[in-house]
C-alpha cells in the first residue's frame, strides 16, 4: 500500500524535484510519510519525514537537491507508526545502502534477530530495514552489491516491490517484485522503476510490467532482469501506453475525484468501443458450460460484480458472489468444472489475487475483469476482459465502478445472445450509456452540491433499494463513508423493518435507489415507512417518473434497463458523497486510513 520510484540518469540534474513530482503522482497509494534517497559523491543523502509529500518536500528542500540516481517512497504504514524514523528510505549501519519497499516481509523478525546478533543496529520498527542490513552483511563478506542484493532477496518471504541504491555502484537502481506491483519505464539516457503507470508518463510511455519473482537493475543505458538466476529477455515486453501525462493530472478540477466523475462518459465510451466480441463470446461460453460460477471482488469491484451476479439470474444462472478476502470459506466448493469472474481495477489487489490462486489450484477457470494490461490478475487468468477507464488517481473509485458495470453488462448480453434472448435493446442502451452518464452529471451536480450542505450535519444515513438497485445503494454508501466519514449503511429496503428502522428519527437521511422499475411499488411502501418517522427522504429516480413526487429531494437520471442503470444511477451518489466531503473540509482524494490499491492482506 505504498508507492515507490527509482531513477538513474546519464547526467546530474535537480533530481530532488523529479523525485518530488513522482511522489505527488504516487501519493494516492499512501500519504502518512514520504522520503527520498539520492546518491551523491559524498554518499547517500536521505531526506524523509512523516507528513504529506508537499509538506516533507518543502521542509527538506527536495527541489534543490542535485544528483543522477535516486529512489523515493510515499508510505501507508503496515509496520511501525507513521513517523520520521519509520519513514522510507531505510539504510544500513554504514549508510551506503538505501531501500524503499512496498509490501510486507513476513519473516523480518527472524532476520532482524539474526542480524542484531551479528552486530547490526536497527533504527526503525519497520520490516523493510532488514533488507538494507542483509545487503550490508553480504557485502561485508566480499560480495558485490548486485550479488549481495540477490543473496538478500533469497532470504526474504512475503509480498514486495523493492528499489535499492548503493553508493558503491552509484549509477544503478536494483529492483525486485513479488506480488506487489512494479514496472520499468524505458527512456533515452535514463531508466526508471515505479509502482504504477501514471508516475512514469512524465518521462516515457514505454513500460515493461515486471512479473512475480523477477528482479534486476537499471542503469541510464541498460536494463537487466533475471528470474531464478536466469536472464530474462525483455525485448518483446515493452508496451506503449496510450495515456497522456495530462490524463494523470487534475486538469483544472479541485480534486482528482471530481475530475474522474466527469471523465466517466469518456471512460465508458472507450470501454464500450474496445469491447472484443470474440473474447466476450468465449467467456460467455465458459460461463454457460460451468458447473458453478463465482463472482469475486473487493470493495467497489465487488459491488460491480454483484450487478453481474444478480443479472445472471435472468438466464437461470445461480452465480455465487464472493468477497475476495473471504474466499477460504468457499474453498470446499471449488472444482475443475467451475468458472470465476474476478474483478479488480488494478489487477493487483492482493485479496483477489490470493482468491484467484486458490481457485486455480483446484482447477477453477478464471476470467479477469481489470483496467491494467499485464497486471498480475490479467497474467494469471485464463481469459481477460479489459475496461478502458484510463488512470484513476482518486482513492475513491468512480470510473472503476461504471466501466466495470458496462463491461459486465456487455458480457451479460453475450450470454443472453447465446441462449436466444433478445439482447438488442441492451446493446442499444450500452451505446447510449456514455451520454446518459453525461446527462446524469449535468442534471444532478448542482443539486448534489446544495444537498451536501444539509447532509454535512448528519452523523448517519441509510441507502435503501431492492434487486439490481442494491449494488448501487451499497456503492453509494461506501462512497459516503470513505471520503466524507459519514456513517452510511445500505440495506435491502424490506430488511430495514427488521431492526435498522429503529434508528430513524426526524431528519434522518434515507436515500432510495429506484433503478429497477419492476420493484417501484414495493420500494414506495418503504418510502412511506420512513416518511412516517419524519426521515429526510432522497431518491435517485428515472427522469420524468412521478415517483419523484413522493420524496423530499430527487436526483433524476435518464432510464435505460435495470442492469445498465447501475452505471448511471450511481453518479448522483458519487457527486453527493464528493460534495459532502468538501463541505466537511475533507480531502476526498486522500481519505484517512485508505489506499488506492490494497497490496497487503
Amino acid at each position: 500500500m505504498c508507492g515507490i520510484f527509482g531513477i538513474t540518469l546519464s547526467s546530474e540534474t535537480t533530481i530532488g524535484a523529479l523525485l518530488r513530482r513522482a511522489l505527488e503522482r504516487l501519493e494516492y497509494r499512501g500519504y502518512d510519510s514520504a522520503g527520498i534517497a539520492i546518491v551523491t559523491p559524498q554518499g547517500i543523502l536521505i531526506r524523509k519525514d512523516a507528513g504529506k509529500v508537499a509538506e516533507v518536500s518543502s521542509r527538506y528542500g527536495f527541489d534543490q537537491i542535485r544528483g543522477a540516481t535516486g529512489v523515493a517512497h510515499t508510505r501507508w504504514a503496515t509496520h511501525g507508526k507513521p513517523n520520521q524514523i519509520n519513514a522510507h528510505p531505510h539504510s544500513d549501519c554504514s549508510g551506503t545502502i538505501a531501500v524503499v519497499h512496498n509490501g510486507i516481509i513476513e519473516n523480518y523478525e527472524e532476520l532482524k534477530s539474526e542480524l542484531i546478533a551479528k552486530g547490526h543496529v536497527f533504527k526503525s520498527e519497520t520490516d523493510t530495514e532488514v533488507f538494507a542490513h542483509l545487503m550490508e552483511e553480504y557485502e561485508r563478506s566480499g560480495l558485490t552489491p548486485w550479488e549481495a542484493f540477490k543473496r538478500a532477496l533469497s532470504r526474504i518471504r512475503g509480498a514486495y516491490a523493492l528499489a535499492v541504491v548503493d553508493s558503491r555502484e552509484p549509477n544503478k537502481v536494483f529492483f525486485a517484485r513479488n506480488l506487489s506491483p512494479l514496472i520499468i519505464g524505458v527512456g533515452d539516457g535514463f531508466n526508471l522503476v515505479a509502482s504504477d503507470i501514471p508516475t512514469v508518463l512524465e518521462h516515457t510511455n514505454r513500460v515493461i510490467p515486471l512479473r512475480d519473482g523477477e528482479y534486476g537493475y537499471i542503469t541510464p543505458s541498460s536494463i537487466v532482469v533475471e528470474h531464478d538466476g536466469v536472464a530474462v529477455d525483455i525485448s518483446d515486453r515493452v508496451q506503449l501506453i496510450p495515456w497522456s501525462a495530462d490524463q494523470a493530472l487534475r486538469g483544472g478540477y479541485q480534486h482528482f475525484m471530481l475530475k474522474e466523475i466527469h471523465e466517466q462518459p469518456e471512460a465508458l465510451a472507450s470501454t464500450i468501443a474496445g469491447l472484443e466480441p470474440r473474447r466476450l463470446s468465449e467467456v460467455a461460453e465458459m460461463l454457460l458450460n460451468a458447473k458453478r460460477v463465482y463472482v469475486v471482488g473487493a470493495g467497489t469491484s465487488y459491488y460491480a460484480g454483484l450487478t453481474f451476479q444478480l443479472g445472471l439470474i435472468e438466464y437461470r444462472i445461480a452465480a455465487i458472489p464472493i468477497i475476495s478476502s473471504e474466499y477460504s470459506t468457499y474453498e470446499g466448493l471449488f472444482d475443475v468444472d467451475d468458472v470465476a469472474v474476478a474483478v479488480s481495477q488494478s489487477g493487483e489487489t492482493i485479496d483477489t489475487i490470493r482468491a484467484v490462486r486458490a481457485m486455480r489450484e483446484r482447477g477453477v477457470k478464471v476470467v479477469a475483469v481489470t483496467n491494467v494490461v499485464a497486471s498480475t490478475l490479467a497474467r494469471e487468468s485464463d481469459a481477460v476482459l479489459y475496461t478502458r477507464a484510463g488512470p484513476e488517481i482518486g482513492v475513491a473509485a468512480t470510473k472503476t465502478f461504471t466501466t466495470q458495470v458496462a463491461l459486465l453488462a456487455a458480457l451479460h448480453a453475450q450470454v443472453g445472445r447465446i441462449v436466444g434472448a433478445d439482447v438488442e435493446p441492451r446493446m442499444q442502451g450500452l451505446k447510449r450509456l456514455p451520454e446518459v452518464v453525461r446527462k446524469a452529471i449535468e442534471l444532478n451536480e448542482g443539486s448534489a452540491k446544495a444537498l451536501a450542505e444539509r447532509l454535512k450535519a448528519s452523523a448517519s444515513a441509510y441507502y435503501l433499494s431492492r434487486g439490481l438497485g442494491m449494488p448501487v445503494a451499497l456503492e453509494g454508501a461506501l462512497k459516503m463513508k470513505e471520503i466524507a466519514y459519514v456513517h452510511a449503511e445500505a440495506y435491502p429496503a424490506g430488511e430495514s423493518k427488521h431492526g435498522p428502522i429503529a434508528l430513524v428519527e426526524s431528519k434522518f437521511p434515507v436515500i432510495f435507489v429506484f433503478s429497477d422499475p419492476s420493484l417501484k411499488e414495493k420500494l414506495l411502501n418503504n418510502v412511506a415507512e420512513m416518511q412516517a418517522r419524519e426521515a429526510l427522504t432522497i431518491g435517485v429516480v428515472p427522469r420524468g417518473d412521478d415517483v419523484g413526487k413522493k420524496l423530499k429531494y430527487v436526483f433524476e437520471v435518464p432510464h435505460l434497463d435495470p442492469l445498465l442503470n447501475s452505471a448511471a444511477f450511481v453518479v448522483p451518489l458519487q457527486l453527493l458523497a464528493y460534495y459532502t466531503a468538501v463541505a466537511l473540509g475533507r480531502d476526498p482524494d486522500k481519505p484517512r486510513n485508505l489506499a488506492k490499491t490494497v497490496t497487503v492482506e
